[in-house]
């Protein structure tokens, strides 16, 4: 496993220590585990992303869609 170092404003540090605390796990775990969500939140936004630039991906017109939704039989 990789360590990496890092410089963190004071604040942080602080909220980071609190948090740690709190759910009883080390700064490296806390750390950890919020650069793993980051990471994939990042995967799901660059995912979105890719999709919005494909000229062959259609584009739904809000409001048709909405008459279609709503339109019963």
């Amino acid at each position: 496993m990789a360590q990496i170092s890092t410089r963190l404003p004071d604040e942080l540090v602080q909220e980071l220590e609190q948090a740690a605390k709190t759910l009883n796990r080390s700064r490296a775990e806390v750390v950890r585990q919020a650069i793993e969500h980051y990471l994939d939140d990042f995967e799901d936004l660059e995912l979105a992303m890719q999709r919005l630039r494909d000229p062959t991906d259609a584009v739904l017109d809000w409001e048709q869609v909405k008459r279609d939704l709503l339109a019963t039989d």
